[in-house]
């Protein structure tokens, strides 16, 4: 791999996607994209005795069926890169306990996706892996405990406020797939001053426009080169925010744009304010939608530009701001 431009990586030799798999629960399954998902669930407990094992459980569905479809077992995989919401990561450290593949557990908050993909491709890439296991995950009732309030609290919900994915998606990264990793940036920590935990599209918008911007410089590519350029999840205040940015630095995205968190619910109809968020937004919609539509040829170059809200209960506790973060990748099919 080299480095192009200031932070963008371009892969010589791209890994490929080789199976994956997205999951999700009721409200996911009643949504737009409800029949991308590979398994839904109408108990969103997933007969577990908790909303974390529940959670969990998602994960170890997920990484379960995306072996299955590519063909390989748990002993193939040479590493697995996981995270979520929760702290420490205990939905991944459970859910993946019994697969027993080295593990390296990650928090990028929604921008997980992106970040476990990434670094999946850099170990194939540079040869410390044949084949890696990208995979997180959200839950709407897990998340809303630590994050604002429990369910039985009964909180207003703000216009701002996005619904965390009950959801999880997996891929298998690796050689001689159909769809490839061609590039992949790291994003840096963005803070302009957001301290709602309601809001946020807005923490995170700043972010995807940053990274977004530095893309482009870096490849040297435009907004039309791509034939879609996928965000998550800023909803609809992010996206907004990040239209008017890019628009002020001479970047238009909206011939091109589409939101994760936008796409995977109906806001019309299945009220969720803003949109939706969660690791497991961006995930299943790239690994239930996204890369079905690659592999059919209706998308042949994408960008998947995962965004993430990098707080704690304690930072929000202790008033602190939101800093954001988002990563992206440049898949396509040849």
């Amino acid at each position: 791999m080299k480095r192009i431009g200031k932070n963008t990586l371009e892969f010589e030799m791209p890994p490929t996607i080789l199976g994956h798999a997205a999951i999700g629960g009721k409200k996911e399954a009643e949504g737009p994209l409800g029949a991308d998902y590979d398994q839904t669930f109408q108990d969103t407990t997933l007969n577990t005795e908790s909303w974390e094992k529940a959670e969990a459980q998602l994960q170890k569905e997920a990484v379960a069926l995306a072996l299955e479809k590519s063909g390989f077992t748990a002993g193939q995989m040479d590493v697995i890169f996981a995270g979520d919401l929760l702290n420490q990561c205990i939905s991944s450290t459970f859910g993946l306990l019994d697969f027993q593949i080295p593990f390296l557990g990650q928090y990028g908050a929604c921008s997980t996706m992106a970040q476990t993909l990434l670094l999946s491709a850099v170990m194939v890439e540079s040869g410390a892996a044949e084949r890696a296991v990208a995979v997180t995950s959200s839950h709407f009732c897990s998340a809303e405990r630590q994050f604002r309030t429990p369910l039985e609290y009964g909180a207003q919900r703000t216009p701002t406020a996005q619904w965390t994915a009950t959801a999880s998606g997996c891929a298998i990264v690796g050689k001689d797939g159909a769809v490839k990793i061609r590039r992949g940036l790291a994003g840096k920590i963005v803070d302009l001053g957001v301290k709602d935990a309601a809001n946020m599209g807005a923490a995170m918008a700043p972010a995807a426009a940053t990274s977004i911007y530095e893309f482009l410089e870096d490849t040297g590519t435009v907004p039309s080169d791509y034939d879609g350029i996928f965000t998550g999840d800023l909803g609809l205040v992010g996206t907004r925010l990040l239209f008017q940015t890019l628009g002020e630095n001479g970047i238009d995205l909206k011939g091109v744009h589409n939101d994760c968190g936008l796409m995977i619910y109906d806001r019309e109809t299945q009220d969720v304010h803003a949109g939706g968020s969660g690791c497991g937004c961006s995930a299943s919609v790239l690994c239930g939608h996204l890369l079905k539509k690659m592999q059919r040829g209706k998308l042949r170059n994408i960008l998947f530009c995962a965004t993430g809200a990098l707080m704690s209960p304690t930072s929000q506790q202790q008033g602190e701001n939101i800093p954001g973060v988002c990563h992206i990748l440049n898949l396509t099919v040849n």
